[in-house]
């Protein structure tokens, strides 16, 4: 079987469609286009849509030339409408919208993914139905992680956490922002990354006040804080790991700003437990960090989902009831940012268990000094 798992989180699929009483939904390349085939394609210039129902077989709409990557790999039974470059897209939205008599059906997309021009030709091969944002219909399909799924995560993070131990002995005072990120970036591919979560993100001293700055040519210099965002990717799978250190002395202010939000951290882990809203969560971080007086330094949520895409619900943030439930995955990453002085994150990518927050991250989150 090309992919063990495809029919099994198909069908998983079909029952979220039937309870939302969604008559199609449309998937664009990424996540879950992924999630279901086991094949990586990208969002490019030619469209390309799996169209799936909650009975019939699924749908792909796809250029020529890509065709070769799934036929022979198909994770389950499909329905091909390709195009060429010289005919064009049309007329396959065409033959696929009668195909799986869309007229007048209701049809989900992923709002946040779906473009102009592909949205556009589904409304007019199909247009007496009712086409509709169901990125939160979707969020279930892979919101709880199975054993094989964290497997995967613990794999990356794994990698990373060797990466950055590679990376810190390394490091010197004059050395610049995107000489250590380098080093980094080689060194999650020496430990076997097959791509990164995200371009790692090196910040030094008053850079380090932006959550998320740009690495530049900067160069570390006495008293400065250093901050490391990275992670590893295998088989799809991310981790994210945020951890801060001073390069030889920090001053009394560094160290009351990261014992702050440490303690932050330690707060946002101990409450996240099978159960409890996601606000609570954010809630109990961000109490720390008021309480230290530095509330308005704190300027972004506690945490976010992840797994296949390096944000994805749940969302520990202000506002969000959503209750976090055994099997979930996310990340604990409390901050304090001082515009002219420097910011301290740290964080931890977190299993949601009947026992509480299980930590799959290892990496020491004492203040450490480095580079001299």
């Amino acid at each position: 079987m090309a992919f063990p798992y495809a029919h099994a989180r198909l069908e998983k699929l079909r029952g979220i469609l039937r309870r939302a009483q969604y008559d199609c939904v449309v998937l664009m390349p990424g996540a879950n286009f992924f999630y279901l085939s086991g094949i990586p394609f990208e969002i490019g210039s030619r469209p390309l849509l799996l169209l799936i129902t909650p009975s019939s077989a699924p749908a792909l709409i796809i250029p020529a030339l890509e065709l070769p990557r799934i036929q022979g790999r198909e994770p389950f039974p499909l329905r091909y409408f390709c195009y060429s470059d010289a005919e064009g897209y049309e007329s396959a939205f065409a033959a696929a919208c009668e195909g799986l008599a869309l007229d007048g059906k209701r049809i989900g997309v992923e709002g946040m993914k779906l473009r102009f021009a592909e949205g556009k030709a589904l409304a007019r091969y199909a247009p007496n139905s009712c086409i509709e944002a169901a990125d939160d219909v979707l969020a279930w399909l892979r919101v709880h992680k199975t054993d094989e799924e964290i497997a995967q995560m613990r794999r990356a993070i794994a990698i990373s956490e060797a990466a950055l131990a590679q990376v810190l002995p390394q490091v010197r005072i004059g050395m610049s922002e995107r000489q250590v990120a380098r080093l980094l970036s080689d060194a999650l591919y020496a430990h076997g990354a097959e791509a990164h979560a995200f371009e790692p993100l090196v910040l030094s001293g008053e850079n380090t006040a932006q959550p998320h700055g740009t690495v530049t040519d900067r160069t570390l210099r006495e008293g400065d804080l250093l901050l490391f965002d990275f992670g590893a990717k295998v088989n799809g799978y991310s981790a994210d790991i945020t951890r801060t250190f001073v390069i030889g002395e920090p001053s009394a202010e560094i160290v009351r700003i990261y014992e702050t939000v440490l303690a932050a951290n330690l707060a946002g882990i101990a409450a996240a437990n099978a159960g409890v809203p996601c606000y609570t969560v954010d809630a109990a971080a961000r109490q720390v960090i008021q309480q230290a007086g530095y509330g308005e330094r704190f300027i972004h949520r506690t945490g976010h989902g992840l797994g296949l895409d390096i944000h994805e619900p749940p969302y520990i943030r202000e506002g969000n009831g959503q209750l976090l439930e055994t099997g979930m995955t996310c990340t604990i990453e409390p901050g304090v940012y001082i515009e002219g002085l420097g910011g301290v994150r740290i964080e931890d990518d977190v299993l949601i268990t009947d026992e509480g927050a299980q930590v799959l991250t290892s990496f020491p989150k004492a203040l450490q000094r480095i580079g001299v």
